[in-house]
């Protein structure tokens, strides 16, 4: 997901009461929901780094380090405001346990967050570069937002107000937004089967099916399928049903000039590493890569690749 929703899941969590706990509550869970995109300085790299992104440091060993970073980062700079006279008396004295706990939950909540989307995460690396999605949530979601900002800031307005209740906002937007999700699972699940049985039904073998949501209606879902060397898309609308394209193009990936020239090209075998429908497209001179989840005009650009025949020298067929 985006930093804005990582930060808000933090935030919402601290207005929940446990910013109560200990003092740097806040910047413990806000710092450390955000903590395993220290891995975006890859963006550098250009397609390149999307076999860099959501992958060690959202992985196990991270999981572990990263929390415990932060919890001595906070600690040290909570002492360092001490000796200078500048810590504000308003702040909470420090619980080591329960700021650790803190920037652990922090931390866990980004790849569970990440998981949501089709974009993918590796849980597992560096022990395994297994992709993991659940095709459950946009990578950037507006409801999301809505749902997190306005709870955030009642919850915010009620406790500067002195009113008792003023957790009461934060929790009924965690449970909207746990609903949400929960809801958009079972339109993806719904979605995936029914586009899985229309293809077996017409002959297609153990197809791949993803149901992706838009950036806005959420209550749709965009069909991506391929089985062998054929893709195809589709819609689905939930009590309305779905249309799918059954009989499908073919993904190009069967070009047999395309093994040899990845080799030759770093950010095209970067590319294929994270591409989950890969499709090419062949002329000529270049093999243009792209995959289904990202073929949209707005999306196609950031997500394609041309690869071009490389150094016969260095690269011999």
């Amino acid at each position: 997901m985006d930093n804005l929703t990582h930060s808000l899941v933090g935030a919402v969590l601290g207005q929940m009461g446990l910013k109560k706990k200990t003092g740097l509550a806040m910047p413990a869970l806000i710092l450390a929901a955000n903590l395993p995109d220290i891995d975006a300085g890859c963006a550098i790299y250009g397609i390149e780094s999307l076999s860099m992104r959501r992958g060690v440091t959202h992985g196990p060993i991270a999981l572990i380090l990263l929390p415990l970073i932060l919890w001595w980062l906070l600690i040290a700079f909570d002492r360092w405001q001490t000796r200078r006279g500048t810590r504000p008396e308003t702040r909470l004295p420090i619980d080591k346990g329960w700021l650790l706990a803190l920037c652990i939950i922090g931390c866990l909540s980004h790849p569970a967050l990440d998981w949501l989307n089709n974009y993918g995460v590796r849980l597992l690396e560096p022990f395994s570069h297994r992709w993991f999605y659940a095709d459950t949530l946009f990578i950037i979601d507006l409801w999301i937002w809505l749902a997190l900002g306005v709870s955030v800031w009642l919850s915010l307005r009620r406790e500067r107000q002195g009113t008792a209740s003023w957790r009461r906002p934060a929790w009924t937007g965690f449970t909207v937004v746990c609903t949400y999700i929960f809801a958009n699972g079972l339109i993806t699940g719904a979605a995936e089967r029914g586009a899985a049985a229309s293809l077996l039904a017409s002959g297609h073998q153990a197809p791949l099916v993803v149901a992706s949501p838009p950036p806005l209606a959420f209550w749709t879902r965009d069909i991506f399928w391929r089985d062998g060397d054929r893709y195809g898309s589709g819609s689905f609308t939930p009590g309305v049903g779905g249309k799918l394209d059954i009989s499908g193009q073919p993904t190009g990936m069967d070009d047999v000039r395309l093994e040899t020239w990845v080799k030759g090209d770093p950010a095209a075998r970067a590319f294929l590493f994270w591409a989950r429908m890969p499709v090419a497209e062949s002329d000529s001179d270049a093999i243009i890569l792209s995959d289904q989840r990202y073929m949209q005009p707005l999306a196609r650009d950031r997500f394609t690749i041309h690869v071009q025949a490389p150094d016969t020298a260095s690269y011999p067929e």
